[in-house]
Formats: structure tokens, C-alpha cells, sequence
């Protein structure tokens, strides 16, 4: 995935930032619980989302300390489990290894030999993972296909491109919910992932524009993204406003607070950054850190 989502954690209570680093913690022990120790390191804030929501569908969480592999002499911190939890540890890895896939498409030989090495290495991870989760990963790999043709041929449409994206990341809520609850939940993950692609695409628009590299957003406004900034960052906008309304019909008893932030003050910032050329530079600032402090 790609870490856009993510709390602007100087503006929670410490209570509720402990509650999210529970999921944090608790989506990375599980992930190495379940797939490896190397298996962590693609833990990012947009998978500890999708843990929050899994977790709110499944129920029956618990919390036990453990201590970081990563800090063993730090003291040891909540851990949230749980049947949600482990879902998301199965769908994490999904994910991550077909990013890694995309990334071994998106360059060449040898631009592409660690994401290749990567994709190697996690690849007996993520056949347990889909032996897990088989309904989830074929609705992946379809809408995969069909994002490649799309790419392939270049496509303008930008709405169907990012349909693609939107409806591989909702189907992550088929089996975890049922009736309302299931169509609420995919609803807010599908508005959610069309925001990740979009900001995917004007993060990388300066670098696929210099390697010749499709690009949704130039190939919709022929070359004049940049120009049409307002229109990209309203149709941004409103993506984050239905998954907001969507996430405020579900009962998220005390993940309502940690939920709000993120959706109405976290990714705001990040698209603020991303369209202003901040991002990158915020991204290597925090390279590799829980941001226990700092926000966008």
C-alpha cells in the first residue's frame, strides 16, 4: 500500500492515540505472528485502517502487552487482537505483493531487481496468505486485470481507472460484515481507495511524466494535470466526504473519535501535502517511524 492514511496524532487525546498505536502494534505482531518478522516492515498506516474497520466488524478484540522486536528494551505496549486483526494480516500481505508486482511492471530491469527480490521473498508468505483469503484474492486479481488493460490502452477515463483501484480495496470487506453493515463498510473502504489512487497518481505525475510512464490524471487532461489542480483536489475532496458519511453509519463505540480524525483532519493533510509538493520530503523525514508527535 501506500501510507497516505494516516491520524494527525497531535490532535487526539493520548488515550485515543494509544488506542490507535494498539492497532498498530497489534496488526504488527500479527503479521509477524502469521507470515514472518520480515513480514512487518510493509506495515503502514493505510493497513492499520483497514485493520481498525476489520476488527470493528469482527468484534471480540482483546488486548495483551507485548513487547516490540523492534525496541525490545522499551516497556512492553497493548497489543490489539482478534479475529478482525488476523484478517487484516492475511489482506495486508495481499496487497503488499501485488504492489510489489506492480512496482516490477512500473520499471525496468534493473531499476526493478529489489522489487523483484521482494516479490520473491514474500512469495511463500502470500501463498498462505491466499490459501486464507481465496475470494479476496481472486476479486484482487480481477480488478487488477482489468486496471491493466485499462492502462495498457491508455485509457482517459479516469473514473473507470479509479474504479478499479476503489473496488479491489472494498471488496477486502466481503465475509467481514454482513447486510447494511457489509455494504456500509464497502462503500467507505471503495471511497477510500479511489482517494489512494488519486493521490498515488499526482504524487508520482512529475516522475511518470520523466520515464514516459501512464499516468491517469496527464492521460485525462492530456498533459495538463497540473492546471486542472482545483478539479483533482475537489473530486479528492469529495471522495473523503462519502467515506466520512459512510464511516458515520457504523457503530465505532471508541474507535468513533480515532475514525473521525483520520478521515476528516489526517488525509486532508496528506492531500494538502501531496498537491503542494510536500509529501516526499515528509515521507523521508519519517521513513520507517510510528509518529508518536509529529503529524502532516
Amino acid at each position: 500500500m501506500f501510507g497516505y492514511v494516516r491520524p494527525a496524532l497531535t490532535q487526539l487525546p493520548q488515550e485515543e492515540k494509544d488506542l490507535y498505536q494498539s492497532a498498530y502494534c497489534g496488526l504488527c505482531h500479527e503479521m509477524g505472528k502469521r507470515h514472518g518478522f520480515w513480514i512487518r516492515f510493509t506495515l503502514n498506516y493505510d493497513l492499520t485502517l483497514l485493520a481498525i474497520l476489520l476488527q470493528i466488524c469482527q468484534g471480540g478484540d482483546r488486548t495483551v502487552c507485548q513487547r516490540c522486536p523492534a525496541h525490545p528494551i522499551r516497556k512492553p505496549k497493548a497489543c490489539l487482537r482478534g479475529p478482525g486483526m488476523e484478517r487484516a494480516a492475511d489482506v495486508s500481505l495481499i496487497l503488499t505483493w501485488h504492489k510489489l508486482d506492480d512496482d516490477v511492471k512500473d520499471h525496468g530491469f534493473w531499476s526493478g531487481l529489489p522489487y523483484r527480490f521482494l516479490r520473491r521473498w514474500f512469495h511463500r508468505p502470500y501463498r498462505r496468505a491466499a490459501q486464507a483469503c481465496p475470494g479476496f484474492v481472486n476479486q484482487v486479481q480481477g480488478c487488477l486485470e482489468r486496471l491493466d488493460q485499462l492502462e495498457a490502452k491508455r485509457s482517459t477515463r479516469l473514473d473507470a481507472v479509479a474504479h478499479e483501484f476503489a473496488a479491489m480495496l472494498a471488496s477486502a470487506a466481503s465475509e467481514q460484515a454482513q447486510g447494511d453493515q457489509a455494504r456500509i463498510l464497502q462503500q467507505l473502504l471503495y471511497h477510500l481507495g479511489r482517494w489512494i489512487y488519486l493521490m498515488d497518481a499526482w504524487d508520482d505525475l512529475d516522475e511518470d511524466r520523466a520515464c514516459g510512464r501512464y499516468n491517469p490524471l496527464d492521460a485525462r487532461f492530456e498533459g495538463r494535470a497540473k492546471e486542472e489542480q482545483e478539479y483533482v483536489a475537489t473530486t479528492c475532496t469529495h471522495s473523503v466526504r462519502l467515506a466520512y458519511s459512510a464511516a458515520s453509519l457504523l457503530e465505532l463505540g471508541e474507535w468513533e473519535r480515532v475514525l473521525e480524525n483520520i478521515l476528516c483532519v489526517g488525509l486532508p493533510a496528506v492531500q494538502s501535502a501531496v498537491m503542494d509538493g510536500r509529501w516526499k520530503e515528509i515521507k523521508k523525514l519519517h521513513k520507517g517511524r510510528y509518529m508518536h508527535e509529529r503529524s502532516v
